[in-house]
């Protein structure tokens, strides 16, 4: 029975953020400067990263993997509303769906783990920087990828199973522009009450525990710095330190707003606004706060940057 009625939904109808059309045109154009910014923002940083043997430490393979990360994560949500935009139309299949839903959360999981393990080296090198190459060794840095990795693919699977078990029966209109789990818990016509279980039990651990360990090693971080006798120093390190903390903030503060609240208390325009934040601003942020404020990433970029230029010309 449940197959049958889940069958009466082939497609999904994404509304996007606005349906007057001068907000939509500026909405493309804003999507479009963004997702170019965040894609390009990111690959100087990879070529700058890979070119230069001097960067090749843990702090910056883990920065390779988040910029990975957030060009994957911006590609999954934000060529879909361009698209829409320029063919005009709306939807998207059941199982595209699933699939959007899929990578989001994984790209969002490997987010969260990856600002965690930046966390702790950071937190490694400041206050044990004598025994940093032998903490951090090359083995470790790949064992927390991979881990990451293989727990993301984990996490998602067992909620996209959840949500493809669900039946979808007559409204297939999603107040969104991308396939996010609120929305769809919102149009099924079945039982949502152990997704909404394990959202708010397994996806809290998955997502709460990272948050931990990062304030925990910023509060380590903290105590070092405060130790510095130097006022210039210890200013350098509180600065770099908030601009970390803005964006960890950010990205977790929205996050909890949208999934870890019941769906009773939740309306279509705080939840888009905050998933925009988080799908689509913070990865365009990553590479300026966390690249551009490094001297040694500066040089390394403005080298692959001269050098295409010279060759261009």
């Amino acid at each position: 029975m449940g197959e049958a009625n889940q069958s009466r939904v082939s497609e999904f109808l994404l509304l996007g953020l606005s349906r007057q059309h001068q907000h939509q045109q500026l909405l493309f154009l804003l999507f479009l400067t963004m997702y170019l910014a965040t894609v390009l923002g990111n690959l100087l940083i990879l070529l700058a990263i890979s070119m230069d043997s001097r960067l090749h430490i843990p702090m910056y393979f883990f920065l390779c993997n988040l910029s990975f990360v957030d060009i994957c994560f911006s590609s999954t949500t934000v060529p879909k509303v361009l698209a829409n935009h320029i063919l005009g139309r709306q939807t998207i299949s059941f199982s595209g769906c699933l699939t959007q839903m899929y990578f989001v959360f994984m790209f969002v999981d490997m987010d969260n783990f990856l600002l965690a393990v930046m966390a702790y080296d950071r937190f490694v090198a400041v206050c044990h920087p004598l025994h940093y190459s032998a903490k951090m060794t090359p083995q470790l840095c790949v064992l927390l990828v991979t881990g990451s990795w293989i727990i993301a693919n984990l996490n998602v699977l067992l909620h996209t199973l959840l949500m493809a078990r669900l039946s979808f029966c007559a409204d297939n209109a999603i107040p969104h522009f991308f396939c996010d789990v609120t929305p769809l818990l919102k149009l099924s016509c079945s039982d949502t009450h152990l997704n909404e279980v394990v959202i708010l039990t397994e996806g809290a651990l998955i997502m709460i525990t990272p948050f931990i360990c990062i304030l925990a090693s910023y509060v380590l971080i903290t105590c070092a710095v405060l130790r510095i006798p130097s006022t210039k120093g210890r200013w350098k390190a509180f600065s770099t330190c908030g601009s970390h903390l803005a964006v960890v903030l950010l990205f977790y503060g929205t996050i909890i707003a949208v999934y870890f609240n019941p769906l009773s208390s939740h309306s279509s325009e705080k939840d888009t606004v905050a998933t925009v934040m988080y799908t689509v601003v913070t990865p365009t942020l990553n590479p300026f706060i966390y690249s551009l404020r490094n001297r040694n990433l500066k040089r390394a970029l403005g080298k692959v940057v001269g050098r295409k230029m010279f060759s261009v010309s």
